[in-house]
């Protein structure tokens, strides 16, 4: 059966499915093969679920005529996924970048929803299967589409790009995240770039924060459309910003006032900003879209508990984004400050170094507490009275359960891995 046969029969059901447990009746199942497990198995319990047609890989599981056999499951999702987005032919807007990139996403889905009926990427589905997926939940209904995708590795951008063929593109920053995977920061810039390539391969347009030399070295050549902080020759020109702690924007002719924490989310307000410009969306709506947006799923959160002010980071963490988090936080006129942190992970051989910038940057400031959690910070620790050390989360636990925090202002941060927003059941 050929792609187009099978683009047919999924045109016929009500979704995409690849895990059982979230199967929805008229679904097309595709069973794709992990590390430890192999979803073949999985074929007749996807059919007895309601799932209308099954995508199988292995003759042995083959049941009836909706168990279709492919050579790979995997690389059938990928091959459909790009027939349907040319079937559609609907504008798609991607975005890549070190940190920020869901933030982002979720801004500029907003943004165009004012104007557009848009779809984008769910959650953070952005490799070399929620980006299949993510096309794959497009239809004739969607005007717009917006693609997040992320990388830790060479050529997984290109290859992303070459699925879902973006008109538009952006990216957000080139930091020290995956560094284990690209090879360091020169690999990293390398691996991001690769969607400028796509675009000025395919003259398409890409949306530039001239604030950033890396992105307007990497973009020459690719027509653009821009934003930065008193730049005049800019698409979009911002007179200033502030943050203590919600994000304020002032662009020469409206200012966006948002729920984002920190000086380092102005940037993908800015893009949001940008993009609904572009895209002629009115300036009332793109104001309504960014102010009313509250931020979710431990990405910087402000929450209350007790008498605390929490600002919860906690759903990733590098160096770069740990960092500016740092700076801001330090910034804050409040008084009783506490930071919370949690290992950086993905790093490889730059990860001793880069924990001890983090607890050296932290040695000579006197006005907050900090908590280092996790054997990398562990192995950095220095004698300093503003500093604790742990190990382990279970450690740090143990040590919450002897103090109390009252009255303050409280960041955590550290990699998904290090799951820090346990923290909240002990303050």
């Amino acid at each position: 059966m050929n792609i187009q046969d099978i683009h047919n029969l999924f045109l016929q059901s009500s979704s995409v499915s690849i895990d059982t447990r979230k199967i929805e009746k008229g679904s097309m199942f595709f069973a794709i093969k992990g590390e430890n497990f192999d979803a073949n198995t999985f074929a007749a319990k996807a059919l007895e679920l309601g799932a209308l047609y099954v995508i199988i890989d292995n003759a042995a599981y083959a049941i009836d005529e909706r168990t279709i056999l492919v050579e790979n499951s995997l690389e059938t999702l990928q091959e459909l996924a790009k027939f349907h987005r040319s079937y559609l032919k609907l504008p798609i807007v991607a975005l890549t970048g070190s940190n920020g990139k869901t933030t982002t996403k979720e801004l500029i889905n907003v943004v165009l929803s004012k104007k557009f009926k848009t779809k984008a990427t769910v959650g953070n589905l952005n490799n070399h299967i929620g980006v299949p997926l993510t096309l794959l939940s497009f239809s004739k209904e969607t005007e717009i589409g917006i693609v997040e995708m992320g990388a830790n590795h060479k050529k997984e951008i290109e290859f992303l790009c070459e699925i879902a063929q973006p008109d538009y593109g952006y990216i957000t920053n080139f930091g020290k995240a995956h560094l284990e995977g690209f090879g360091g920061v020169e690999g990293v810039i390398e691996g991001k770039s690769e969607m400028y390539h796509y675009l000025l391969k395919n003259n398409k347009l890409a949306f530039v924060n001239l604030e950033d030399p890396i992105q307007v070295e990497k973009s020459k050549g690719i027509e653009t459309f821009t934003f930065g902080l008193n730049q005049d020759q800019s698409n979009l020109n911002i007179k200033s910003i502030q943050a203590n702690p919600f994000v304020v924007v002032d662009y020469y002719s409206f200012i966006v006032e948002s729920h984002l924490i920190g000086l380092y989310n102005a940037n993908n307000i800015n893009a949001a900003v940008a993009i609904g410009k572009y895209f002629k969306v009115d300036e009332s709506d793109v104001k309504q879209a960014i102010k009313n947006y509250i931020p979710e799923n431990n990405r910087s959160q402000l929450l209350k508990k007790e008498s605390n002010q929490i600002i919860l980071d906690a759903y990733n963490a590098n160096p770069s984004s740990m960092a500016v988090a740092i700076t801001n936080f330090l910034q804050l006129e409040n008084q009783n400050k506490v930071m919370i942190l949690g290992d950086m992970f993905e790093l490889g051989n730059e990860s001793h170094e880069e924990h001890k910038i983090i607890v050296d940057s932290l040695a000579n400031q006197n006005n907050s507490v900090c908590y280092l959690i996790g054997k990398y910070f562990y192995e950095n620790r220095i004698s300093n009275s503003n500093i604790y050390f742990f190990e382990s989360f279970d450690a740090f636990a143990e040590y919450l359960k002897t103090i109390h925090f009252k009255e303050n202002t409280i960041l955590i941060k550290g990699s998904r891995g290090m799951a820090l927003e346990r923290t909240l059941e002990y303050i």
